[in-house]
């Protein structure tokens, strides 16, 4: 593994990758057999190692290393309805493993460009879709700072746990919406959740870890706006 005095280099897209593949597993999120992605079976581990590799503390949590409530129902409902994604030029914000991402790609999406800020969810994704046999764009631009363009399909999972994150997200789709875009949300209701904005599409009852969340089965929904 390649890394600049004696630490991984983040912005060793190789370097990571290889991180990545050293510290998870293949495995297939419970709602979501079709897909395997590079996944941690626990979040302290996988944490305090990138902080090692890294040489940092307070390092950002590890959100790529895990299929969170609202993508996995996300990712379910778009392989369950894929004439909602077919022929769709997509975005994936905040696309942490990429599982939205890949997902709208098997559902017959033209392309996907998965959005996040988080170096280690960009090379993880790139490491999930060649799992998968597919082919998405990554990109680490904080789109939320513009205005959106390009897109027919914009997914967002699980992206409403901090404030100000989810006043910038909810911006940004709603303008997205006035320019003709479609809108996929999946989301368990977290904290910072529009409630009342958006029209509710499905409902799942997704497995997840108590280490992660509050319960063995998370309920989590579609939305969709536009």
């Amino acid at each position: 593994m390649t890394k600049v005095s004696g630490r991984l280099d983040p912005n060793n897209g190789e370097a990571v990758r290889a991180f990545i593949a050293e510290n998870t597993r293949c495995l297939a999120p419970p709602l979501v057999p079709e897909i395997l992605l590079h996944l941690a079976e626990e979040s302290v581990p996988i944490w305090q190692k990138t902080e090692e590799e890294l040489g940092e503390m307070n390092v950002p949590p590890p959100y790529w290393a895990f299929a969170w409530a609202g993508g996995q129902a996300l990712a379910r409902y778009m392989l369950d309805n894929p004439h909602l994604v077919a022929g769709r030029h997509v975005l994936d914000l905040g696309a942490g493993s990429g599982l939205t991402a890949i997902a709208a790609m098997k559902a017959g999406a033209i392309s996907v460009l998965a959005a996040d800020i988080d170096r280690f969810a960009l090379a993880a994704t790139e490491l999930n879709a060649a799992l998968n046999d597919v082919k998405v764009s990554t990109t680490a631009e904080d789109l939320l700072a513009g205005a959106p363009q390009g897109f027919d399909l914009i997914l967002v999972g699980d992206l409403f746990y901090e404030r100000a994150l989810a006043e910038r997200v909810t911006r940004y789709i709603e303008a997205a919406v006035a320019n003709g875009a479609l809108v996929l949300i999946g989301d368990p209701q977290r904290n910072y959740f529009p409630k009342g904005r958006f029209e509710c599409a499905a409902d799942y009852r997704v497995p997840v870890t108590r280490e992660l969340e509050d319960a063995e089965i998370k309920n989590s929904a579609v939305w969709r706006l536009g």
